[in-house]
C-alpha cells in the first residue's frame, strides 16, 4: 500500500493501492472508484473453509465443493444412447476426478482448459471403483479461494489469517475475491469505517435492533458466523429500501406542489359513455374510474398506478377517464376542451390503443390522433368518417398544438420537443416500466400553451414550483408484489383491477415434455379446425452460428416456421419479430387479426398488449429461457375473448428449479399470485430487473420481507413529514440526492 496522506472514504482507490493496468480496468468496469465504493462492494456469498474438499479425500455420496484445474475436456456422445455429453478431467494437488455433463455440449465452450474452476455436486462411484461427478454446477474462477490446501495458495497467508467464512465478491477479469479481501482488511486497519457517519438515525437502529454502519461493514466483509453476515445484510437492505422510499416520497411531494387542471366531470355524460360499451364493467374497473375521477377534482396533480392482470381491462379505464377529461373545458372558459395523451412502448401497442379508442369513441365528434416514428394518423377522416386517415406530421402537430385533436396516442414520438399541447390535462403511460424515468418526465413536463396555474391556498400559484402539469395514470400488466410496489412506487397511489371481465375463462396451461409434443400439436389442430388461431413463441429470430454451441437448443422463428408447415399442412403460417420494419410488423398483425394467417410464429415481441380475440392457443418454445412474468404476459395473448384458451409450455430442461418455476405458472390462479410465488422462488431482482429500479442485489433481498419494507416505509414517512427538505439530516439528503440523480439519468 502506497499513500502519502490520511485515507478517507472519498479517497480514490488508486491513491491507496498500487494497481496493475488490468486491475484499474477491472475496477472501472465494476464502477469502483473510491474507498467508499470499495467498502460497499459486498460479497455475494460465503464459503466455510470446512465445505471445500480435496479431490483425494472425496467419498461416494459427498455433496462436495471442489476447486481444481481442468486438464482435458471434450464434447461427445454416449456410446449407446447417443445423447450429447461433455467429459472432463479435473485435478488438484491431491488427485484427479472425472466429470461428466449430460445434454450440455456447450459446457466445452463455457469453461476453459488449464484454468481454475469451481465444481459443486454429488460424488458418484463407477462399477470399476473410480469416483466421478455427474452434472455438477461449474464456473470459471480467476484464482483458487482464500483458503484451499494447495501449497501455492497457502504460501502467502498463515493459519491466523484464515477467515471462518470466505467471502466471494462480484469480480471482473483482472481482479479477484482474494484481492478484495486483503484490500478491505487494510482499509479496516486504517479505521476508515469508524470515521464514517451513519446515515440511519440512532433511534431507528435501536428500534429495529440493527447494527451500526461501522459494525455492519466488518460483519459483512469478515463475518465470524452466518448470524453476523445476516445481521449486516439486513441492516444494509433496510437502509437501501429506506433511502429509496425517501426519494420517492420527496418526488411525490415535489410533484404535488405543481398546479393541475381541476376537472369538472359531467357524471351523466360519463354514465352514458359507459353504457354504450358492448360489455359490463367489473366492480374493480368501476372503483378505478371513480378513484381517478375523485383525483381529477383536486387542484394537485394525480399520480396513480393502475395495476391489472393480463386482460383485466385497463384500456377501458383509460378510455372512460380520457372521455371525462376531453369533454371538460378549461376552468373559467366556455370554449375549447382539455387534452389527454396515451403513450405506449411499441408501435404495435400504440396502434392497438388507437384502434380501441376509435371503437369506443366512434359515435362522438371527438378527434383521436396517432403519432409514431412511422407517421401520423387522425380519426375520423373527412372523406370517410368511419375510418382514420394519414396526414402530414406538420399538420398533425398544428392540430394538437391548437387543441383540435383532444386525444393523442403515441409511442416515444410523443415526447419530442416538436409535440406541443394547448391544454394537456391527463397523461396515461401504458406498460410504464418499459419507459425510463426521463422519458416519463418529458411527457409530464410538456408545456401547456394557454394554461395559467390556478391560485392555491394563501393566494400563491402552485405552478410557481414548476408550472401546471397533467394528471398521471401509469398502467402495468406486470403484477407487482406489495413489498416491491411500496418500495419502487412510493410516489404513486396504487389501484388494482382484481377481477376479470364477465365470461372470461381461465387459461388451461400444460407443461409439455419432448415425448408429449405430438399430443399438443393434435390439440392445436382441433382449435384450428374450429376456426381459431394460434401463436408459437420462440426465444430467437434465426438459427445461431453453428460454433456457438450454447445456443443450439434455442428454437428460432425462421426455422420453426418452416418445420411447422409440415406439421400443420393446409394452414397459413406467418412470422413476426423485432428486426422487421414497423410497416411490416403492422401488416403481419393485420393479416393475423383478419384471419389471413392461422399460426403466427414470433418472438416475445407480442408480449405486451396485442389483442387478437380469435387466437385461443399459444405454444411457448424454450419456456425455461423466459422469466415467469414474461411467460405470464405471453400467455395473456390468448385471454382476449370468452372462448376457452390454451397454453402449451414446451421445456427441454429437467432441472428441479426450472420445473418448479414452470409448474407454478401452471397452478397460479392469477398474475398477482404468480408474482408472489416467483418472488419467493427466485428473488425480485430476477423477476423485475433490478437495473430498471436501481436496486442492488442486497436491496432486492429485502423485498421478500414485508415487515422490513413496511418498517422502512413507516420510518421514511415519519422523517419526511418532520423534515421534508432534510435540513436536519444532511447525510440522508446527500444519499437521497444521489439516488435521485441515478434514477433521473437511467
Amino acid at each position: 500500500m502506497a499513500r502519502a496522506h490520511t485515507i478517507t472514504e472519498k479517497t480514490n482507490i488508486e491513491d491507496v493501492f498500487r494497481l496493475l493496468p488490468s486491475q484499474k480496468k477491472a475496477l472501472q468496469k465494476l464502477r469502483l472508484v473510491t474507498v467508499h465504493d470499495l467498502l460497499f462492494h459486498f460479497p455475494t456469498r460465503y464459503e466455510s473453509a470446512s465445505q471445500i474438499q480435496k479431490i483425494g479425500e472425496l467419498a461416494p455420496g459427498d455433496e462436495a465443493v471442489v476447486y481444481g484445474t481442468i486438464t482435458s475436456i471434450k464434447a461427445t456422445k454416449a456410446f449407446r444412447k447417443k445423447i450429447p455429453m461433455t467429459k472432463a478431467t479435473v485435478k488438484d494437488h491431491t488427485g484427479t476426478i472425472e466429470v461428466v455433463w449430460f445434454h450440455q455440449p456447450y459446457i466445452e465452450k463455457l469453461v476453459n482448459a488449464h484454468q481454475p474452476v469451481e465444481l459443486r455436486g454429488r460424488v458418484g462411484k463407477k462399477k470399476s471403483g473410480e469416483l466421478f461427478m455427474a452434472n455438477p454446477k461449474v464456473k470459471n474462477v480467476a484464482t483458487f479461494p482464500l483458503v484451499t490446501t494447495t501449497p501455492l495458495a497457502r504460501a502467502d497467508i498463515g493459519a491466523k489469517d484464515t477467515p471462518l467464512m470466505l467471502p466471494t465478491y462480484p469480480e471482473s477479469r483482472g481482479i479477484t475475491s482474494r484481492w478484495f479481501y486483503y484490500a478491505l482488511r487494510k482499509i479496516f486497519v486504517e479505521g476508515v469505517h469508524e470515521a464514517m457517519e451513519d446515515p440511519i438515525p440512532q433511534a431507528i437502529l435501536k428500534k429495529y435492533n440493527l447494527p451500526s454502519q461501522k459494525t455492519a461493514l466488518v460483519w459483512i466483509h469478515e463475518p465470524k458466523s452466518e448470524a453476523d453476515s445476516a445481521a449486516a445484510r439486513k441492516r444494509f437492505a433496510f437502509e437501501e429500501v429506506f433511502l429509496i422510499q425517501l426519494e420517492r416520497m420527496r418526488r411525490r411531494r415535489a410533484y404535488r406542489e405543481n398546479a393541475a387542471f381541476e376537472i369538472d366531470i359531467d357524471h351523466a355524460e360519463l354514465k352514458g359513455f359507459k353504457t354504450r360499451f358492448p360489455f359490463s364493467l367489473t366492480e374493480s374497473q368501476e372503483r378505478a374510474i371513480e378513484a381517478i375521477i375523485h383525483d381529477f377534482r383536486k387542484q394537485e396533480p394525480m399520480s396513480r398506478l393502475l395495476e391489472g392482470d393480463v386482460g383485466s381491462g385497463k384500456t377501458v379505464v383509460a378510455a372512460a377517464t380520457s372521455f371525462a377529461v376531453v369533454t371538460s373545458r378549461p376552468k373559467g372558459q366556455d370554449f375549447g376542451n382539455l387534452q389527454a395523451a396515451v403513450m405506449a412502448p411499441t408501435e404495435i401497442l400504440a396502434h392497438q390503443h388507437f384502434n380501441s379508442f376509435i371503437t369506443l369513441f366512434s359515435h362522438l365528434p371527438i378527434q383521436i390522433g396517432l403519432i409514431t416514428g412511422s407517421g401520423c394518423k387522425k380519426f375520423p377522416s373527412k372523406v370517410n368518417p368511419r375510418i382514420p386517415t394519414s396526414l402530414s406530421r406538420n399538420q398533425f402537430l398544428k392540430w394538437v398544438e391548437n387543441g383540435e385533436i383532444p386525444i393523442v396516442v403515441g409511442t416515444h414520438a410523443l415526447i419530442q420537443k416538436t409535440v406541443k399541447f394547448k391544454h394537456l390535462a391527463y397523461v396515461v403511460i401504458d406498460e410504464q416500466h418499459r419507459f425510463g424515468t426521463m422519458q416519463r418526465f418529458k411527457l409530464l413536463n410538456k408545456k401547456n400553451l394557454s394554461a395559467v396555474p390556478p391560485a392555491r391556498a394563501g393566494g400563491a400559484h402552485a405552478g410557481q414550483a414548476g408550472g401546471i402539469v397533467p394528471h398521471l395514470l401509469s398502467m402495468t400488466a406486470t403484477p407487482i408484489p406489495r413489498t416491491l410496489a411500496l418500495t419502487i412506487h412510493g410516489d404513486l397511489d396504487l389501484t388494482l383491477l382484481s377481477d376479470m371481465p364477465p365470461g372470461r375463462k381461465e387459461i388451461k396451461t400444460y407443461l409439455v415434455f419432448p415425448h408429449e409434443r405430438q399430443y399438443a400439436y393434435d390439440e392445436v389442430k382441433k382449435e384450428l379446425r374450429a376456426g381459431r388461431q394460434a401463436y408459437v413463441i420462440c426465444p430467437r429470430i434465426a438459427e445461431p452460428d453453428p460454433g456457438k454451441q450454447q445456443a443450439l437448443y434455442a428454437k428460432s422463428v425462421v426455422e420453426e416456421a418452416k418445420r411447422l408447415k409440415e406439421i400443420f399442412p393446409g394452414h397459413t403460417i406467418g412470422i413476426l419479430h423485432g428486426k422487421m420494419t414497423p410497416h411490416d410488423k403492422e401488416a403481419i398483425m393485420e393479416y393475423f387479426k383478419t384471419k389471413a394467417i392461422d399460426i403466427l410464429v414470433t418472438t416475445s415481441v407480442v408480449e405486451v398488449g396485442v389483442n387478437v380475440p380469435n387466437a385461443t392457443v399459444i405454444l411457448i418454445e424454450g419456456a425455461e429461457r423466459f422469466g415467469l412474468a414474461q411467460l405470464h404476459q405471453l400467455r395473456g395473448r390468448v385471454l382476449r375473448s370468452t372462448h376457452q384458451a390454451y397454453c402449451y409450455i414446451f421445456s427441454e430442461s429437467k432441472t428441479k428449479g426450472a420445473l418448479a418455476r414452470l409448474k407454478s405458472l401452471k397452478h397460479a390462479r392469477n398474475g398477482f399470485e404468480l408474482a408472489e410465488e416467483d418472488l419467493k422462488m427466485r428473488g425480485a431482482g430476477e423477476l423485475y430487473g433490478r437495473k430498471q429500479w436501481g436496486i442492488s442485489d442486497i436491496g432486492m433481498e429485502a423485498i421478500k420481507n414485508i415487515k422490513m419494507v413496511e418498517a422502512a416505509h413507516t420510518e421514511a414517512s415519519a422523517l419526511i413529514e418532520k423534515d421534508a427538505a432534510f435540513e436536519n439530516h444532511p447525510l440522508i439528503k446527500e444519499r437521497v440526492d444521489a439516488i435521485s440523480a441515478k434514477m433521473h439519468f437511467e
